[in-house]
């Protein structure tokens, strides 16, 4: 294998855990030996390892080390020792390991909880949105109801009176309804059920008074009620199709409703 294949591979941490069999960790140890690059390299990680088996070290109990030191007074000093053998490379300890096996269990514990925090973190995100979405959807709720209860108490006056403009035969499926008040001069168009024009063209509302046409104000079809002008002494409502944006004076042959007061 070449270097960074080794590297890679993670083979060098299972060689210092222990983990390898007795003939690859020969390999290994003949690798090491003619690649000084590669020593250095491992040389550091088990450095790195053994800082990282210090730095989450646990104390053990203050009895133990009484026992130990106990055992070792009460030893004979004429007693055979018994000699254990070194193995040719540095083996980790037990409890080196399982510190390791520690730290790594920490990790990836950590990179668990930092996931499931950032999951968490987009839930609240999208609840939030929700909920500003549906603040928004209530806000709009009540502002029609508003606005509804406003048109309603305005068009249901005692004094109010309605009048109904069906379409002629220019328009015959037109038609709309004007709720007049004389006695607060007010003048409410109901034009939802008016044909849709073409954007170039708009419908324009005008009163006749002694034969005159007064402008009353351009019709957008595009909402429930409109406020018209109130014209003093008009004889008749009448409304014609005008060019986008309305006309100083109506194109009577473009006439498509009227209605007598």
């Amino acid at each position: 294998m070449d270097r960074n294949t080794i590297k890679d591979t993670g083979i060098l941490e299972q060689y210092l855990l222990g983990e390898l069999s007795e003939e690859e960790s020969k390999e290994i140890e003949n690798i090491l030996k003619e690649d000084g690059e590669l020593r250095e390299y491992f040389s550091k990680m088990e450095d790195d390892m053994e800082q990282m088996a210090l730095e989450n070290a646990i104390s053990p109990p203050i009895h133990i080390k009484t026992s130990i030191l106990n055992k070792i007074e009460n030893t004979s000093p004429n007693t055979e020792e018994k000699v254990i053998p070194l193995q040719k490379r540095k083996r980790i300890s037990y409890n080196f390991a399982i510190a390791a096996s520690l730290a790594t269990l920490f990790l990836l514990s950590s990179g668990w909880l930092y996931n499931q925090w950032q999951n968490t973190e987009r839930t609240m995100i999208t609840l939030q949105k929700e909920t500003n979405d549906l603040q928004d959807r209530l806000i709009n709720v009540e502002n029609n109801y508003k606005e509804t209860e406003k048109w309603y108490q305005a068009i249901n006056q005692p004094e109010v009176v309605q009048l109904v403009l069906k379409g002629n035969e220019k328009s015959p499926n037109s038609a709309a309804i004007a709720y007049v008040n004389h006695q607060n001069k007010e003048v409410i168009l109901n034009p939802k059920k008016l044909t849709k024009l073409h954007p170039d063209k708009t419908y324009q509302m005008w009163a006749d008074v002694d034969g005159e046409m007064i402008d009353m104000g351009v019709i957008s079809t595009d909402q429930e009620m409109i406020v018209m002008k109130y014209i003093d002494n008009a004889e008749s409502l009448n409304i014609t199709i005008e060019p986008a944006g309305g006309n100083d004076h109506p194109t009577v042959e473009q006439l498509i409703s009227n209605v007598y007061l």
